[in-house]
């Protein structure tokens, strides 16, 4: 038995059978490209290595929580003109979705967390079909999303930036290409109002909006930034864990 009882991939029968989980994390990625200094699966490697730590510190509270195998595709309708980007069309991610949480019910799990690491990914409409017909309570989150980067990050972009870089530096550094190698991840802003002030909707046409699948300049990433950043979310995302543990599904509201 390795010595992290709480990633399911690593664990022998005896041990699974033994360790009463309470709690399942599915993280759930992509496979795309992050500007020049990246590789395609940023988004899996993230979400694999934050959900690990996160159940990390709270298995060392006493939660018997599960990380689940990542899913490494995501919805990537718009990127599907960049070499080799791999699309789960929604349908599809809510196909495997439901084959899991089946298989989930049936061997005595009552709470699942969609860990996500992809900004394409949005499984809250997929919950809102699913919750009526389990008894498996779930929920979603967004790593990137759990803890303010502003006081943390000078540039704010969302793709494959100083933030995703930083991180990656910290979870994955021999991966990382030289930031002298990186674009600029300058992005183009939409034409039409309602779009630049997002308060109306439209998927972004990659290769129309950056020239280096870059959103944000990374060139200012450090491994300090990352760390500080991976710390606070991983401690906050444990905390959830633990205390998601604790109740019961039936009874999730203040008095």
């Amino acid at each position: 038995m390795t010595d992290r009882p709480w990633i399911l991939a690593e664990q022998p029968l005896p041990a699974v059978r033994a360790a009463a989980f309470e709690i399942a994390v599915l993280p759930w990625g992509a496979t795309e490209p992050h500007n020049h200094h990246l590789p395609y699966g940023t988004d899996t490697i993230q979400c694999d290595a934050l959900a690990a730590e996160s159940a990390r510190r709270a298995w060392a509270r006493g939660t018997k929580v599960a990380v689940l195998p990542t899913v490494p595709f995501g919805v990537n309708t718009t990127q599907l003109d960049l070499p080799l980007t791999l699309n789960m069309n929604p349908t599809t991610q809510l196909a495997l979705l439901r084959d899991l949480v089946q298989a989930l019910e049936g061997q005595g799990i009552r709470k699942l967390v969609l860990f996500n690491g992809h900004g394409g990914n949005d499984f809250r409409w997929m919950i809102r079909e699913l919750q009526p017909a389990t008894r498996v309570f779930l929920c979603t989150l967004n790593w990137w999303q759990v803890v303010d980067p502003t006081p943390h990050f000078t540039d704010l972009g969302d793709h494959a930036g100083e933030l995703e870089t930083s991180v990656m530096q910290v979870v994955a550094p021999s991966l990382v290409r030289p930031l002298a190698e990186a674009g600029d991840g300058r992005a183009r802003a939409w034409r039409v109002t309602a779009f630049r002030e997002g308060w109306a909707w439209a998927p972004r046409r990659w290769t129309q909006v950056t020239r280096d699948t870059g959103i944000g300049d990374p060139r200012a990433a450090t491994v300090a930034k990352g760390e500080a950043f991976r710390e606070a979310v991983c401690e906050k995302i444990a905390g959830f864990l633990v205390e998601l543990a604790t109740l019961d599904p039936q009874d999730l509201y203040q008095p």
